[in-house]
């Protein structure tokens, strides 16, 4: 794949894709988190006389952050230190103009490109190469860098459209990403531990059963709703409060698969001894196998519990590398926070190569100040597929560039 080094932007156009998709609070975004990440890409391609066109989306129809980008340029331009130019366009005239407009060393961001209907849906590069926000933009760029790890898992014109068009080039922050899950994911050393907690139990299940089987894994570890859908498959009754809530979530339709990859990994995937619940505004621990495991008809699971926690810190401890992805419990309630605390902060004790990914393990750490984890990843979407053994479209869309362009850029 190209890197930003082998090629000279002095006066050359490069529409820079990044994933600036951020929280928004009364029209304010409330974490510059993703627009940190991506400052070194556009600090080098400024520095190199680039003109930069930056493309982001900002929410999904309908949301509540569905908004336009202007308060993104707003932020940009503070975190640079220069004036980076709202465009309220994406690929119409008037942005085409604005764009040929540039000069060397200037930035401009476009309109959320979901505005446009045709960014909305995953489609193969075939079909994302003929929509009108590639065929006209690919007029006025030169070159396109994409930074946006966070949709790497997603086939949209903005992030696989280019790729036969233009040279496509990753950015630092892409680079990153690729270099620690591969070296998460492919390394040889042992025990690798992941720990998967939060809500996405369909990803997560894929996750379990590829590292297991590909033998990327030596043991996991489980939190959250994940962690109640592996308790009931091995049998354990968690109570009719926790099953009707699970049930509305749709996640009993995980408890099958959940029980077909016990049946083949049984001893490799750990599970909460204990849990904490909600008992009338306050924390009560429950061990599975005591006498006042009834609460659990009543009252819902909010965390793990402190026994667990202590367990699987003793795992992490001895690991060499730890992949996590989602909280192990509702970590906004300071009182269930406890188990999500415990078991990142094991994770940043470890002397292990650790990946932390998804926006709500990141939430996490930085409410509690945890510091030590060796790779914070942008996008828990992107980072649980590629754990999942999925191929990621940016990341062929890259491949596939490199291989069109290589011989004539060298």
């Amino acid at each position: 794949m190209f890197r930003l080094e082998d090629f000279n932007f002095h006066n050359k156009t490069v529409f820079l894709r990044v994933d600036l998709n951020s929280p928004m609070k009364d029209g304010k975004i409330i974490s510059d988190a993703r627009f940190k990440a991506v400052l070194p890409t556009i600090r080098y391609l400024i520095e190199s006389g680039a003109k930069v066109v930056i493309g982001t989306h900002q929410g999904k129809p309908y949301s509540e952050d569905y908004t336009t980008t202007e308060e993104h340029a707003r932020v940009l331009s503070e975190l640079l230190d220069q004036h980076v130019e709202y465009i309220e366009d994406i690929f119409g005239r008037y942005a085409r103009e604005k764009i040929k407009e540039l000069k060397s060393g200037e930035v401009a961001i476009l309109e959320n490109l979901r505005f446009s209907a045709e960014e909305v849906k995953n489609k193969p590069i075939e079909e994302c190469e003929k929509t009108f926000l590639v065929k006209k933009l690919s007029k006025v760029i030169d070159y396109v860098v994409n930074d946006a790890f966070a949709t790497a898992h997603r086939s949209q014109p903005s992030l696989v459209g280019f790729a036969r068009i233009k040279p496509m080039i990753m950015g630092f922050l892409m680079e990153k990403e690729i270099e620690a899950l591969m070296r998460a994911y492919y390394s040889k050393d042992s025990p690798k531990i992941y720990v998967l907690g939060g809500a996405k139990v369909e990803d997560s299940l894929k996750v379990v059963e590829n590292v297991l089987r590909r033998e990327r894994a030596d043991l996991v570890l489980t939190g959250g709703l994940v962690a109640n859908v592996f308790t009931l498959a091995k049998g354990f009754d968690l109570g009719r409060k926790n099953v009707e809530f699970m049930k509305k979530k749709g996640l009993l339709d995980y408890v099958k698969h959940a029980e077909e990859i016990l049946d083949e990994f049984y001893p490799y995937i750990r599970t909460p001894v204990d849990f904490a619940v909600d008992y009338k505004g306050e924390r009560v621990e429950i061990d599975l196998l005591s006498e006042n495991r009834g609460l659990l008809h009543q009252y819902q699971i909010m965390d793990i519990g402190k026994r667990t926690a202590e367990k699987y810190r003793e795992i992490l401890m001895k690991a060499r590398i730890i992949v996590a992805n989602g909280p192990m419990g509702v970590f906004e309630r300071e009182e269930f926070a406890i188990g999500t605390v415990e078991v990142f902060k094991a994770i940043a004790d470890s002397p292990a190569f650790s990946v932390l990914g998804g926006g709500h393990s990141i939430a996490s750490i930085q409410k509690y100040g945890i510091t030590g984890i060796t790779h914070i990843s942008t996008g828990g979407g992107a980072m649980l597929s590629f754990f999942a053994g999925e191929e990621l479209p940016v990341l062929r869309a890259l491949q596939i560039s490199y291989e069109k362009f290589k011989e004539v850029v060298k």
